[in-house]
């Protein structure tokens, strides 16, 4: 196996303390470490965090619109991390799907989100930051399952370099499709990155503190 489900850390509340656990995928050329200092923006003190470590920091080697067999074997490892990450979850600490959340940031959020689409079930909530699924334009999106009303945030800059924002619209679109209570926003001009109004976002879904009309500033590349 190219990733090693068992290569990741944690924060937050006890898993076996905690009420809710939120599984952050960080993003090509990032760590666990770094998508798990956005734990200290959630204002929720029942959680714990769960954030697996990819091989060599990347969880496929191509961009994520490259042909799905260009990033093979490697994008079917890191969804069965995410596979493991779950039923380790459940069987071990006894966490429903609905106390189960998602959060991404860029390679991460594209690699959320296609789990998410693949499994799909309700979950607590799902938040693709700079993500969107995975695959070349015109990909069949044939997911099975419903989402039944989760929670899903996608937040990207509408000239992301990395991210068109045709497939962030175009994923609102399918999971919306799926039974999901989907929320998007485009940020005009923005960097790649995680910003203030995003987490405020995250956090008003999570049912934490609510979204301000706050300056909207960069927190995390």
């Amino acid at each position: 196996m190219i990733h090693d489900p068992n290569n990741f850390i944690t924060a937050g509340k006890p898993l076996e303390a905690a009420a809710k656990v939120m599984v952050m995928v960080h993003g090509r050329g990032a760590s666990a470490r770094d998508i798990l200092s956005l734990s200290d923006y959630i204002d929720d003190e029942e959680f714990a965090f769960v954030a697996p470590q990819a091989s060599q920091n990347s969880w496929y080697p191509n961009s994520f619109l490259s042909p799905l067999e260009q990033n093979e074997p490697h994008l079917s490892s890191a969804l069965q991390v995410l596979t493991s990450i779950r039923a380790r979850l459940q069987s071990d600490y006894n966490f429903k799907p609905p106390q189960i959340f998602w959060l991404g940031f860029s390679q991460g959020a594209c690699l959320a989100l296609e789990y998410v689409a693949r499994n799909a079930m309700t979950y607590g909530g799902v938040f693709g930051l700079s993500g969107g699924l995975i695959g070349p334009p015109g990909t069949p999106r044939l997911y099975e399952g419903e989402l039944e009303e989760t929670p899903i945030f996608l937040g990207c800059s509408d000239i992301d370099p990395h991210i068109p924002k045709e497939r962030v619209i175009e994923s609102e679109g399918v999971f919306r499709a799926m039974g999901a209570e989907v929320k998007m926003k485009l940020y005009p001009n923005f960097p790649h990155s995680v910003n203030e109004d995003e987490l405020k976002i995250v956090n008003q879904l999570i049912g934490g503190s609510p979204s301000s009309g706050a300056p909207i500033r960069e927190l995390y590349t």
